[in-house]
């Protein structure tokens, strides 16, 4: 059986494409076969090779993602349902979710070809919407977050965990992070870093309008319900994607999700030796 690999693209960088172009030489010498989202593919000047974001996934061994952080998440919101694992290439700035850098990628391709590659499973944020009489679910690698739907206001929130009453956050916004996204979007809040294999819920205010201003790191069992108080409505991001607006009443509950994202690691680069890198920590 043919093997099935799919590539997902930074859009704005032409060392991606020279990256991809190198993983599809690879492949087709290799009879692996090779897909893209259509605009990824496009890019490449491969709309061959081009399928539909809602199939993308389907019966791929491995997905590569090549680009940055943000890469990595879009290409696990195509994939995640599929279980498909993920295979970063760092092609920008070192970031946290990217394992590898350019020089090996073929050494890693030929690695999963043999079977030898190594998965990490990665908690994922259970998101459920409810507003408007209706209820949708995400899931979320990194975070969702509930803010002002004018940027310039704070917002009222009202935080309840597994069903009693917390508090009320006068901020603007509220975020609840995975361990995966406690160095995104939380860290940039004042929020702690944890370590990705670690399961817990962080919940931190964005610049919070009150005395508290502590974030939580919550057991995994926990749910997490945020719910829009006052006059203000508020905006619903999932790993930096809007997905919703909620009037006042309406809430999210975020809770962990039975799925797992699927990370795939070679060991050449542990979360303790980004950390270091990233906050020049080597040189103390």
């Amino acid at each position: 059986m043919t093997e099935r690999l799919g590539l997902v693209l930074h859009h704005h960088r032409d060392d991606v494409l020279a990256l991809a172009r190198r993983a599809v030489a690879w492949a087709d010498d290799r009879d692996v076969t090779v897909v893209l989202p259509v605009y990824d593919a496009e890019l490449l000047e491969r709309p061959d090779l081009g399928i539909d974001d809602g199939t993308f996934g389907v019966g791929l061994g491995l997905c590569v993602s090549v680009g940055g952080d943000g890469t990595m998440l879009r290409a696990n919101q195509l994939t995640v349902s599929h279980r498909v694992p993920l295979l970063g290439i760092n092609a920008g700035q070192l970031g946290y979710l990217t394992e590898l850098d350019p020089e090996h990628l073929e050494t890693a391709l030929e690695e999963w070809l043999r079977g030898e590659l190594r998965i990490q499973a990665r908690m994922l944020l259970e998101v459920i919407v409810e507003g408007n009489g209706t209820s949708s679910t995400n899931l979320a690698l990194n975070e969702v977050v509930l803010v002002a739907a004018t940027n310039t206001r704070s917002l009222e929130v009202i935080a309840s965990i597994s069903g009693n009453h917390f508090t009320s956050y006068l901020a603007d916004g509220v975020i609840v992070a995975t361990p995966t996204g406690s160095t995104a979007y939380s860290l940039s809040a004042g929020g702690p870093i944890v370590e990705p294999e670690f399961e817990a819920l962080v919940l931190t205010p964005v610049a919070p309008h009150m005395v508290f201003d502590r974030s939580l790191v919550l057991a995994p069992s926990t749910e997490v319900r945020l719910t829009v108080s006052g006059y203000r409505s508020g905006t619903v991001a999932v790993d930096g994607r809007e997905i919703a607006e909620l009037q006042p009443g309406e809430s999210i509950l975020c809770r962990a999700s039975q799925q797992r994202a699927r990370f795939v690691t070679r060991g050449d680069r542990d979360f303790h030796t980004i950390l270091k890198e990233k906050f020049g920590l080597s040189d103390r």
